[in-house]
């Protein structure tokens, strides 16, 4: 009835492979190549994600300081009230 999980339907002219549940390791060499290989990444990607991050973070640092500045009152403005 119907074709179960991971049964492919039958297309003419197209190829699939699979593979055994039981050939598969899921964490094969994970340790060995796996960690070397995300620190090679990162390292290749800094100089181009780290920039425009640091800049968008100056910018909305520089922002918020600037609107407290001039949300505040200048205590001058108010010296003859009484």
């Amino acid at each position: 009835m119907g074709l179960h999980f991971g049964d492919l339907a039958k297309v003419r002219h197209v190829i699939t492979f699979t593979l055994s549940p039981f050939e598969q390791r899921a964490f094969a060499n994970f340790f060995s190549k796996g960690i070397p290989n995300m620190f090679r990444r990162i390292s290749s990607n800094v100089l181009t994600v780290v920039p425009p991050f640091a800049f968008a973070y100056l910018t909305y640092n520089w922002g918020t300081r600037e609107h407290e500045r001039l949300k505040r009152k200048d205590p001058a403005m108010y010296e003859n009230d009484q």
